[in-house]
């Protein structure tokens, strides 16, 4: 075998490697991964509060972007605003309905990459039983070995926004805001090997 061919070759075998690789799948931190949502309250103040607990997968294919994914489920046990009586009110019947729909979930289709670092992952988000789409507008943190625990992991951050009330979840629009915006930083790691 002469060197064009086993040039050839190589590059034949990179090609197909490339063709037929899989996502990779990375599970989501919960310790390192948050979901802050904020609104307006009677024009004063722009309260915020937070999910965590948060678990999933996201799945990527850094070949072609556009066959990764994002599934997600937010536990509504894990609201947060800092007030206890907040808390337990958002979670009653003229709200979240908790104790009826206990989570939130997040599942995309379709993941695009604008450049190196920045995706905009439309998907489908799920409250109160009512599913409407919603754009994530994503960064691209860093991929590689953690530092610290030796795994492949991954990190994103993302914001979005939507109308509470689309979702069943408007007591008290107008005076309390409509749009919700969400902040969400998220770490995912490759799970070891059993």
């Amino acid at each position: 075998m002469n060197l064009k061919t086993l040039t050839i070759g190589l590059a034949v075998a990179s090609v197909a490697t490339l063709s037929f690789a899989k996502p990779v799948a990375y599970t989501i931190d919960p310790t390192h991964t948050a979901t802050v949502f904020t609104w307006n309250h009677f024009g004063f103040s722009t309260p915020s509060a937070n999910f965590s607990d948060i678990q999933g997968t996201i799945n990527v294919d850094n070949a072609k972007p556009a066959n990764s994914s994002v599934d997600v489920k937010i536990p509504l046990s894990s609201l947060n605003t800092n007030v206890k009586a907040l808390d337990e009110h958002l979670l009653k019947a003229d709200f979240f309905d908790a104790e009826k729909y206990p989570n939130i979930t997040f599942k995309s289709t379709k993941v695009q990459k604008l450049t190196n670092s920045k995706y905009k992952i439309t998907g489908n988000l799920t409250i109160k039983n009512v599913t409407k789409p919603v754009v994530l507008d994503a960064v691209l943190n860093k991929q590689g070995e953690h530092p610290m625990t030796k795994a492949q992991s991954i990190g994103f951050n993302a914001t979005t926004s939507f109308d509470r009330s689309a979702f069943g979840v408007g007591a008290y629009v107008p005076n309390v805001g409509d749009k919700i915006t969400v902040n969400i930083t998220t770490e995912a790691s490759v799970p070891a090997a059993k």
